[in-house]
């Protein structure tokens, strides 16, 4: 079973660009009852191994623009790192069900984001009359700390910003990102890690597993349209956010 998570999700991110943590970590959590620090580390590590695979071909293409990248990281790099020490902080307080409504509700709100900013016209980026760079610290502080806290959101969130705030061509919008989102999962996963928080034979079959998503969704994604894919995530994590706030509901009445 943890095999073929890891092959779908990995397959998942190839195409879409998206969803490592997203799915990873709800799939865990709500389906496998892995405690939800455990999850968010595993999901964490999933997306940098997956990414790992992913970003030496973004640098050779030179598809990642490295100023951009800095910018991002000068918020997200600290973000990851409150959003890691936040959770650790709960853990230690044994406030699983507060860890769980605050990650269902992250999230819905990354959901709703999503599917609104889905029925938006594509920009061209030629639209955009200049770049803003310096606003992506202020951006990508926040992503960072849910990143950290939860897994999920640096490369759904990654790219509006990019897309918003930037002139990057799409390509370069994609390698800049998937660049951010392991750079972040690899800080946020170590912090996680330190703490003790992991499970080293479930991230080894994840990981295993998702090797042949990799290539799978490698192969095919020329032949499948992202956004549609991209839409099915953010409904399905819409979904699985509900679900965990109303989980968590009835656990707090009990």
């Amino acid at each position: 079973m943890h095999y073929l998570i890891g092959f779908i999700i990995a397959m998942f991110i190839a195409l879409t660009g998206v969803g490592a943590g997203t799915i990873t970590t709800p799939l865990l959590i709500l389906f496998l009852g892995v405690p939800t620090s455990i999850a968010v580390t595993t999901g964490l590590v999933f997306a940098a191994s997956v990414k790992l695979l992913l970003v030496p071909t973004q640098i050779i293409r030179k598809q990642v623009d490295w100023k951009v990248l800095g910018w991002m990281l000068l918020g997200g790099l600290p973000g990851v790192l409150v959003g890691s020490f936040f959770l650790a902080h709960l853990v230690s307080k044994g406030s699983q069900h507060f860890m769980n409504g605050l990650l269902g509700a992250v999230l819905v709100g990354t959901a709703i984001y999503q599917i609104f900013y889905s029925f938006r016209p594509i920009k061209n980026p030629r639209e955009i009359t200049r770049d803003a760079p310096w606003a992506m610290p202020l951006l990508m502080f926040p992503v960072g700390a849910e990143v950290g806290f939860s897994s999920a959101g640096a490369g759904a969130l990654g790219t509006a910003a990019l897309l918003s705030l930037t002139t990057l061509a799409p390509a370069m919008v994609v390698g800049t990102d998937i660049l951010f989102g392991f750079l972040v999962a690899v800080i946020g996963s170590g912090v996680h890690m330190f703490n003790g928080a992991h499970d080293t034979q479930l991230l080894k079959e994840l990981i295993i597993g998702g090797i042949g998503g990799v290539i799978v969704g490698t192969v095919s994604a020329k032949y499948i349209p992202k956004r549609p894919l991209r839409f099915a995530l953010w409904v399905w994590l819409l979904i699985i956010g509900v679900q965990f706030l109303y989980t968590n509901m009835i656990g707090v009445t009990k």
